[in-house]
């Protein structure tokens, strides 16, 4: 089961943090692995430890909040590799900002990465996965943040994740007469480099408190999205799963 050989997922923001285990599990599964990401020499990186362990794995460089580097780098992987089986929208900002000192500027940089980003990667990988004909997942990475408030300083960081799962309801619609599914992650805490060097005001609130299980690692939402790219799920669309460790509990 969960068996991806043949299948070729991109990972966008899969040079750091959650997205590199996103990428591991992926491989492990038997996809061929695309890392895409702005730092063109850490997802080389990645792509190369990935081969040295005996997977199949490629990068190209991306930047999210540039239409024509998106659409450069979609079509230079589609025309490498095929179009993509799987897409996975896991690059994003996560940097804090107070409500009363929010600027518009903050407001612009973060959604043109977390959720005009994967717009735009939604579009031009959903129309190769159609005329492709094969099908595809989509699997956009958002955030607990969306079932409560966390920690102050989020608001437009969660503005822009709510932003992100309207769209993948609306695309779950659009795409399901050419078979493509899309679905939804919600992580919890996961110690990854974006999230230690955060900027803006101290992380307070109660998503301080320790989650139930503990805290997530870049492997447990990488589980989570080899399921949902896998023929098993065929069926499942329009759904969102939280990987929290049991936090949403308390």
């Amino acid at each position: 089961m969960f068996d991806l050989s043949n299948k070729l997922a991109l990972v966008t923001g899969g040079a750091s943090g959650i997205g590199v285990g996103i990428a591991e599990l992926l491989a492990k599964a038997g996809a061929t692995v695309v890392i895409a990401d702005r730092n063109a020499a850490g997802a080389e990186s990645q792509a190369i430890k990935l081969r040295q362990k005996g997977f199949a794995a490629d990068f190209v460089q991306l930047d999210l909040a540039d239409e024509e580097s998106v659409v450069q780098a979609c079509a230079a992987v589609v025309a490498k590799h095929a179009a993509p089986w799987a897409l996975i929208n896991n690059a994003g900002l996560q940097d804090r900002e107070s409500l009363l000192e929010g600027t518009v500027a903050e407001w612009e940089r973060t959604l043109a990465v977390n959720t005009r980003g994967p717009f735009l990667m939604m579009r031009e990988i959903g129309r190769a996965m159609r005329d492709a004909g094969n099908g595809g997942r989509i699997v956009n990475i958002a955030s607990c943040a969306l079932t409560g408030a966390i920690i102050k300083g989020l608001t437009i960081y969660s503005a822009s994740k709510g932003g992100l799962l309207a769209m993948s309801r609306a695309a779950g619609l659009e795409l399901a007469e050419y078979g493509i599914t899309v679905n939804t992650l919600l992580p919890g805490g996961v110690a990854t480099p974006g999230a230690i060097n955060a900027r803006g005001p101290e992380a307070e609130g109660p998503g301080r408190r320790p989650a139930l299980l503990g805290m997530c690692e870049p492997r447990d939402i990488g589980a989570a999205v080899v399921f949902f790219a896998s023929l098993e799920a065929r069926f499942v669309t329009n759904q969102v799963l939280g990987v929290d460790a049991g936090w949403s509990l308390t």
